[in-house]
């Protein structure tokens, strides 16, 4: 496979967009998504598994398969002129060798970074650690035999987000996963369901690998993530769960009153239609 070298420079931008400060990434679902954030200054753009798999009619968990979220990846990418990084759960497929096939084709579409998730199943079980480094391991050779050794991998791991082991233990458990992870060839990790600062702050400090935070609602700011040592911030499906809200909203409204103020405000045709060259 020959990787032009807009690609490559677009994998050397995302990385320096994790170290020059805290990396602030908006989730997309389709192409149309991706523009609208891009235009809005996005230097970055990562999808969400869970966007991704509504738009397709599916479910999240991998219920879209691997050519139908790839397939919108490679629509995304296309749209946009900044660099894009894409959700793979957990790889479509339990083997090192399936998570080798995945990556392959999120470099084919276009894509120059992957989230890969260390569960097994929604709700866990967990991979092992090493079992989880035996497909990063998979996942950086298949990048450098695509032509793309910069691709950045973030790897995800659900020890807070399900609650997995006691309480007590699971920043170490994270610990050692990082080490692990790190060891393999990732390039972050990142910790959804972990919003307490100073846990973050003290994993921050002693992480081999920079660290990911999901984002939303009631919990800390980008700012104060920062503040705690967090170098990369994403929030998931919130915002296309954001964006059926408002068509839900203005769907009762123009069957209710027969009214149309929810959608007062919205972007303009020619401006969403413009961001479409072709």
């Amino acid at each position: 496979m020959t990787v032009d070298q807009s690609t490559k420079d677009k994998a050397q931008r995302l990385r320096a967009l994790g170290s020059e400060s805290v990396l602030v990434l908006p989730n997309a679902w389709d192409a149309g998504s991706a523009a609208v954030m891009a235009a809005a200054g996005a230097p970055a753009i990562g999808t969400t598994s869970g966007g991704v798999a509504w738009s397709l009619g599916r479910g999240d968990g991998e219920r879209a398969g691997r050519d139908e979220m790839l397939a919108a990846a490679a629509r995304i990418a296309a749209a946009v002129d900044v660099p894009v990084t894409v959700d793979i759960e957990s790889g479509y497929g339990a083997a090192p060798q399936e998570v080798a096939k995945t990556v392959t084709a999120v470099v084919a579409a276009g894509a120059v970074g992957i989230n890969l998730e260390d569960s097994k199943a929604p709700g866990g079980p967990l991979f092992t650690p090493q079992e989880q480094a035996e497909r990063i391991t998979a996942a950086r050779a298949a990048a450098d035999a695509a032509g793309l050794p910069e691709l950045v991998i973030n790897v995800r791991t659900d020890v807070y987000l399900f609650g997995i082991g006691e309480e007590s233990g699971r920043l170490a458990d994270v610990l050692d996963r990082a080490a692990a992870y790190a060891q393999a060839g990732a390039d972050g990790i990142f910790v959804p369901g972990l919003l307490d600062l100073a846990v973050l702050g003290e994993l921050a400090s002693r992480s081999p690998l920079p660290v990911n935070a999901m984002a939303g609602p009631g919990g800390p700011s980008v700012a104060e993530l920062a503040k705690a040592g967090v170098r990369r911030v994403s929030v998931g499906t919130a915002i296309a769960q954001a964006a059926y809200t408002a068509a839900r909203r203005s769907t009762l409204e123009l069957l209710g009153s027969g009214t149309f103020e929810e959608l007062a405000g919205s972007l303009d045709f020619s401006e969403v239609d413009g961001l479409f060259s072709a």
